[in-house]
């Protein structure tokens, strides 16, 4: 199961995350102070770049939870950053007014919190399993 949830949350901030956000509503936005673009674009590359040593930490013979807080530390950091979000004025709302809502809800927030769940779970089993070698 660790394998399986570390490399979905390595595909959703290499692959999907990416995908959203490389266009006119986040690094193309010229709404959006040029600062703001520069962060968003480091964002991606050290998300990405962590996510890729997940899973390559994910693949190695000896047993670490240092996989799964990568993923938590990216995925978690987001759930923190959404729940927060009314402390410093954020938003999921792209800077036209818009959002990317299924039924009503955004399918990012759902998903990365699912993530994060599993991965907390994940690491738990994991602490449980070394303390009992």
């Amino acid at each position: 199961m660790t394998r399986t949830i570390v490399i979905l949350n390595a595909l959703i901030f290499i692959i999907v995350v990416p995908y959203l956000e490389i266009s006119t509503t986040h690094i193309f936005n010229t709404e959006w102070p040029s600062h703001a673009r520069l962060h968003n674009v480091w964002q991606l590359l050290t998300n990405g770049a962590l996510s890729i040593g997940a899973v390559i930490l994910v693949f190695r013979k000896k047993l670490s939870i240092l996989p799964q807080l990568l993923s938590l530390a990216i995925s978690g950091s987001f759930v923190i950053a959404y729940f927060l979000k009314s402390q410093y004025g954020g938003s999921m709302q792209h800077s036209d007014g818009s959002e990317l809502l299924v039924a009503g809800v955004n399918p990012a927030v759902v998903l990365l919190i699912v993530l994060s769940s599993l991965l907390v779970v994940d690491v738990l089993r994991s602490i449980q399993k070394f303390r009992q070698q």
